[in-house]
């Protein structure tokens, strides 16, 4: 049965709905607590859930009359790793971001209306933001790279992202007001350039500059992030390294297509 007024089969929604929320439990989940959560009468959950433990998405404890994850879900994981993983030679060009403006380092993708996180790189010294691991791609409205997709957009599609990503307070800091998002958004178009300050993590900042295809088209993003304090001292050597890095990135980007399609650029 499709989903009212969404074009989306229902019973494949719900069990998405089923399995966000144990992904997102700390532990194994019974039934009935699924059941509450979501809104579901019994039986349709407990049909949900055999379905997801059949494809081995979920397994069911028997012990603890609860459900989590199976291994179907690693290997997924695993799965969309290899699928957004970046050419070494956007490797290289994040590793040396990171060396010259001695702070964390990142190459986001573009996936439709989402950036995720393809590459990370690091050092004890250095390290990167905890949540923002390879396959990160929530809260776009308080991430640097987040907001230089969100400027790419245009009004329409633009409120229908943030309707469905909503923008809740990640810290104290950050802009949920639509109107003030705005003003960010329209400032990163002008500048080429995206800033979060506290936004995403109390006490750090990030920095995204964007990459391009050779056509010109938005595909990715470098980014750094680094103490806030630390980017207030040293705010103009490390902008300038983020845009050096995103320009290398976008010839890196060229030059990996062009030898996928058998030409030299």
């Amino acid at each position: 049965m499709a989903g009212k007024g969404t074009g989306l089969l229902q019973s494949v929604e719900r069990a998405m709905r089923v399995l966000d929320h144990i992904a997102a439990a700390p532990g194994p989940v019974a039934a009935r607590d699924v059941a509450k959560a979501l809104g579901l009468t019994l039986p349709t959950t407990y049909h949900l859930l055999t379905t997801l433990v059949t494809g081995g998405y979920l397994v069911h404890l028997g012990d603890q009359r609860a459900y989590a994850l199976g291994h179907r879900v690693d290997d997924l994981a695993r799965g969309l790793r290899r699928q957004i993983a970046v050419p070494a030679e956007v490797e290289r060009v994040a590793g040396v971001l990171h060396q010259q403006a001695r702070a964390a380092a990142y190459y986001a993708a573009l996936r439709d209306t989402d950036m995720i996180v393809a590459h990370v790189a690091e050092c004890p010294e250095h390290p990167r933001i905890r949540p923002l691991d390879v396959g990160f791609h929530q809260a776009p409205h308080a991430t640097a790279f987040g907001k230089l997709m969100l400027a790419t957009l245009g009004q329409d599609d633009l409120e229908i992202v943030l309707d469905h990503t909503g923008t809740p307070a990640v810290t104290p800091a950050t802009v949920t007001d639509r109107t003030m998002l705005d003003r960010q958004l329209t400032q990163v178009r002008g500048t080429g350039l995206a800033i979060e300050v506290d936004e995403f993590q109390a006490g750090l900042t990030c920095l995204a500059a964007p990459v391009t295809d050779a056509a010109g088209r938005f595909v990715g993003a470098v980014a750094i992030s680094m103490p806030t304090a630390r980017l207030r001292a040293d705010r103009w050597s490390v902008e300038r390294a983020v845009r050096l890095g995103a320009v290398r990135a976008t010839r890196a980007v060229a030059l990996n297509t062009a030898a996928r399609n058998g030409r030299l650029i």
